[in-house]
């Protein structure tokens, strides 16, 4: 190593180990070859025995890590795991510990961007609509293999949060369990037209045709999806009752009288909220409703996280964006006519979702290679699985059922208003 290279590695170091010594809430112990000495511990030692404290070891394999976080961020941090430049003994405790420690930083950054909304958003709304560009990014990840995604789901295909509701239940049943929630909120009953936006894999589809008697219309943007999707249907010899579609949601036609969005709206740029609630709007009867499943940021932080950058953005869900529920109800009042009458917290229950994937991931052994992946893309999606849980956990995301009624749903007493605080905190 040349020795700028040297220099601007220990350069890097220095400010790294400076920011590690205001770390809250528990330790971080760095060593190895990159660390340039034998362990150094940071943070507050006098909140090891604490019962929210976390102490985690973290191994440095190559000294340019400090310069690519310093960097990239999120970004860096999540890219040179995946390279193998560093590891930790409990990787989730310590993601969960640097949200910890940036939380007064996160919070100030929230203020900012509230206050240049006016400003800025104006601007940024100028960007034109581009189903192509939406239909690449989701692709991006839908398509790595409908194989891979078996292995690291359940047996329902369901690639959204589980419910779990009482002790030992599995996971394909915790999935089966939010099914059921949202269809207790759109009160399915035998023969609804109910269109789905965001086919995934067809459990829910599937599941509602085969336990609630619907006629489901489901649409997908992903040809991997698409092609499962028509297999599984057939293969369950529901095609009179379950339709597949393979188109964007905008150019969707016919009149329905429920529809069902889960996890797909964090596909959905900000700037396009507007003509989504119009299409889901023109959509569905007058007396229709809308049941959405979404990972939510909190309302003051959706100004800076929809316009920034991170490791998921960057990595992951190219394009993707985290709504807030105060986002989402706006859009619905102002442009669709819909008004919220339920909203569910169920974002504890994600972290055990993505527990119970990365232990599926691991379960291969660490051998992706019959599904054409890498090493680097196993260590990439165990940071990305880890990266989640640890927002969760931490609070930093949640994870919502909403459901938005038509006026004439709030009519005839559809539905309410409700915020099941006990879901949040582990309930049945």
């Amino acid at each position: 190593m040349s020795s700028p290279s040297r220099l601007r590695n220990h350069a890097a170091r220095t400010i790294v180990e400076r920011m590690l010594h205001r770390v809250a809430g528990g330790t971080v112990a760095l060593s190895g070859p990159g660390t340039g000495r034998t362990r150094a511990v940071f943070g507050d030692p006098a909140a090891r025995d604490a019962a929210a404290s976390v102490a985690v070891e973290v191994t440095v394999h190559d000294p340019r890590v400090h310069e690519r976080v310093l960097r990239q961020g999120s970004v860096g941090l999540g890219e040179a795991y995946a390279d193998g430049w560093w590891d930790a003994d409990d990787l989730t405790a310590f993601l969960r510990l640097s949200l910890r420690s940036l939380r007064p930083t996160h919070a100030r950054r929230d203020r900012f961007h509230q206050l240049v909304t006016p400003m800025v958003d104006p601007v940024l709304r100028l960007r034109r609509p581009d189903p192509a560009r939406d239909a690449r990014h989701v692709r991006a990840h839908y398509d790595l293999g409908n194989d891979f995604f078996a292995q690291l789901l359940d047996e329902t295909m369901a690639y959204s949060c589980a419910v779990f509701d009482r002790p030992g239940i599995s996971l394909a049943d915790a999935s089966r369990e939010k099914f059921d929630r949202l269809a207790r909120l759109l009160d399915l009953r035998p023969g609804d037209r109910l269109l789905e936006i965001g086919t995934g894999w067809t459990g829910f589809a599937l599941h509602a045709a085969q336990r609630y008697g619907c006629l489901v219309t489901t649409t997908t943007i992903s040809q991997r999806q698409y092609e499962h999707a028509c297999t599984r249907v057939a293969a369950a010899g529901l095609e009179d009752r379950v339709t597949v579609l393979d188109l964007d949601y905008r150019e969707l036609r016919g009149t329905y009288d429920k529809a069902i969005a889960i996890e797909m709206i964090e596909a959905v740029d900000w700037r396009d909220y507007p003509a989504y609630f119009e299409q889901v709007r023109g959509s569905l009867t007058d007396d229709g409703a809308l049941a959405m499943q979404a990972i939510v940021a909190a309302d003051d932080s959706f100004d800076r996280l929809k316009r920034g950058s991170d490791f998921i953005k960057a990595a992951i869900f190219p394009g993707g964006c985290l709504p807030s529920v105060r986002a989402l109800t706006t859009a619905a009042a102002s442009e669709g006519g819909l008004t919220l009458q339920a909203h569910t917290e169920i974002g504890t229950h994600y972290a055990e979702t993505l527990r119970r994937w990365r232990a599926n991931l691991d379960a291969t052994g660490g051998d992706l290679s019959r599904f054409g992946l890498d090493e680097r893309f196993r260590r990439l999606w165990t940071f990305y699985l880890a990266y989640c849980e640890a927002g969760f956990d931490e609070r930093y995301i949640g994870a919502v059922q909403l459901l938005y009624g038509t006026p004439g749903f709030a009519a005839r007493g559809g539905g309410r208003i409700e915020d099941e605080a006990r879901v949040a905190a582990g309930g049945g």
